[in-house]
């Protein structure tokens, strides 16, 4: 199944969203941002990510280039998606807002490489490392 919705936590911002690779494509970056919000990403083309409802709540933050576009719930603080840097003609969708998916669902996630980005020097390595869960009980 490559349909989901999504919401924020306060649900005030709705989103539905298609997976182009389903939750294949799940990973996570090093880059400053990435680091401290620590969420996990899927992508999605632009075209197959529609807000349903609370676009009026959703705040855009930018930094150091300003290429890429992260949005968060201005009530909860969530961050819902980014429109990416490395391609524009996607979104990083926080994985944590999809109904019936958890960042914790992955028992390994692939690290991209934010802190040299591709975009700056197309030969740095785009992998950084991979992050692991190893749950401590079957809750």
């Amino acid at each position: 199944m490559n349909r989901y919705r999504g919401t924020c936590h306060c649900q005030g911002v709705r989103f539905d969203v298609t997976l182009f690779d389903g939750l294949a494509s799940a990973r996570r970056c090093d880059c400053t941002l990435c680091r401290m919000r620590g969420g996990v990403a899927v992508s999605a083309r632009l075209d197959n990510f529609k807000i349903v409802e609370g676009a009026d709540l959703l705040s855009l933050y930018q930094f150091n280039t300003r290429v890429a576009k992260h949005y968060f719930c201005s009530r909860c603080g969530i961050y819902t998606h980014h429109q990416r840097r490395s391609n524009p003609d996607e979104y990083g969708v926080n994985v944590a807002c999809l109904e019936g998916v958890s960042p914790f669902d992955f028992p390994e996630i692939p690290v991209q490489n934010g802190v040299v980005h591709p975009s700056d020097d197309p030969q740095a390595q785009s992998l950084a490392g991979m992050l692991r869960f190893t749950p401590t009980s079957t809750n």
